[in-house]
């Protein structure tokens, strides 16, 4: 199975913000289109957040992430980051690491541990 270590995630403040890694293993960006994070909040459906392509950094938004979340992978390609600001009380959720699509499709077998954040005063 592949491998993803995750990091970051933590409680805030509303308004403020928090940064989610993760790193996969070697191999990962050759097999894969992309990486990026999906959230779940108890009661609620799985929600796609954001994705980035390893070959040309194709960028994709769910509309609740736009304008507030930012994507991004380093030079190596191995390391992506969500860049979470102006955060809400509704964005509270695990947030989980996977290999994506561009469509907002994340594959099961990818996903990582997750990061708890919680949106709250």
């Amino acid at each position: 199975q592949v491998q993803l270590v995750e990091s970051g995630g933590g409680l805030v403040q509303p308004g403020g913000s928090l940064r989610l890694s993760c790193a996969a293993g070697s191999g990962f960006t050759s097999i894969y289109y992309g990486l990026g994070w999906f959230r779940q909040a108890p009661g609620k459906e799985r929600e796609g957040v954001s994705c980035i392509s390893f070959d040309d950094g194709t960028l994709y938004y769910a509309k609740s992430a736009v304008g507030r979340f930012t994507i991004s992978k380093d030079p190596t390609k191995t390391t992506v980051y969500l860049q979470m600001d102006s955060l809400k009380p509704e964005d509270t959720a695990i947030y989980h690491c996977a290999a994506c699509l561009d469509t907002g499709y994340y594959y099961d077998e990818t996903v990582g541990q997750g990061s708890q954040v919680t949106v709250s005063s």
